[in-house]
């Protein structure tokens, strides 16, 4: 099976499916299982979080921010294989456990530990160093045609590998760059500087369409993604071109009046595409 680590849609949909169950609530008990994931994590972790109320949450590109009323915030990553999983069992690899007044429990499971837990002042989270070069928000005001034609100006590199540079647009990665270029009719391979304004007046609405799409699909699950409820997101079904290299696209025959969806890797990745159709 396809492997690729959650992007902007997966994290939102953890993202709301956490501030459903947890926002209000008083943390009763937070026990961490392990001294660090990808990274240490700080000393006295579980205890900031012990007793402190969960006013809110806040996604910024694949990064879930847990804000605490004494004035701190949860910084969560999910990296290749976490999971964040409400009122189930323990589970194998449960790394921080939650507990609250209301008998909510929420396990974070990461088997290969390339996920992250940090603690952050809240009126400074953007200056973590995790946060603090990202681009804009691909479903915000922020994010617009001539902003990403800006950002794209003289790049030599190709679009999808550009669209995949967190510093130019935050949160999307392999799955939605192909999916949202497929949309928009541009070839992976065209490089980003020389797109133009006509190619970037269909890109930007193409990404925004794909993520909400995605989003309302609860997500793409592959091998370790689920929701928090267990269940598992359902855009997998809905992708055109992704991991269906030589089925036909919507607008294609296929074989052999043409050769179908292909593939090739740009800088270590994946990207599929309609060679017939995106140019």
């Amino acid at each position: 099976m396809i492997s690729d680590m959650p992007e902007l849609p997966e994290v939102e949909t953890v993202m709301r499916g956490l501030a459903a169950r947890l926002t209000g609530r008083v943390i009763t008990r937070a026990a961490l299982h392990r001294p660090d994931l990808r990274w240490p994590i700080p000393a006295g972790f579980a205890a900031a979080l012990t007793g402190a109320r969960v006013l809110g949450f806040r996604r910024r590109a694949k990064y879930i921010l847990m804000r605490l009323d004494h004035g701190q915030s949860v910084l969560i990553h999910l990296g290749m294989s976490g999971r964040m999983l409400i009122d189930a069992a323990p589970a194998l690899h449960e790394h921080l456990t939650i507990e609250t007044e209301d008998n909510a429990r929420i396990g974070f499971v990461d088997p290969r530990r390339f996920g992250a837990l940090d603690l952050i002042a809240t009126d400074v989270e953007d200056s973590h160093k995790l946060l603090a070069n990202l681009g804009p928000e691909p479903l915000s005001n922020e994010f617009s045609a001539p902003v990403l034609l800006a950002s794209l100006a003289g790049k030599a590199t190709p679009i999808k590998s550009a669209l995949l540079d967190q510093r130019i647009v935050a949160g999307i990665g392999n799955i939605y760059a192909s999916e949202a270029l497929f949309r928009a009719g541009i070839s992976p391979k065209r490089l980003a500087g020389n797109l133009g304004p006509r190619r970037i007046d269909r890109l930007v609405p193409a990404i925004k369409d794909t993520l909400l799409a995605a989003i309302a699909a609860g997500g793409s699950s592959l091998r370790d993604y689920v929701q928090p409820s267990g269940e598992l997101g359902y855009f997998q079904h809905a992708w055109k071109v992704y991991g269906r290299a030589g089925e036909p696209c919507e607008h294609c025959p296929g074989p052999p009046a043409c050769a179908g969806i292909s593939n090739l890797v740009q800088t270590g990745r994946t990207s599929f595409y309609c060679p017939r159709t995106q140019k």
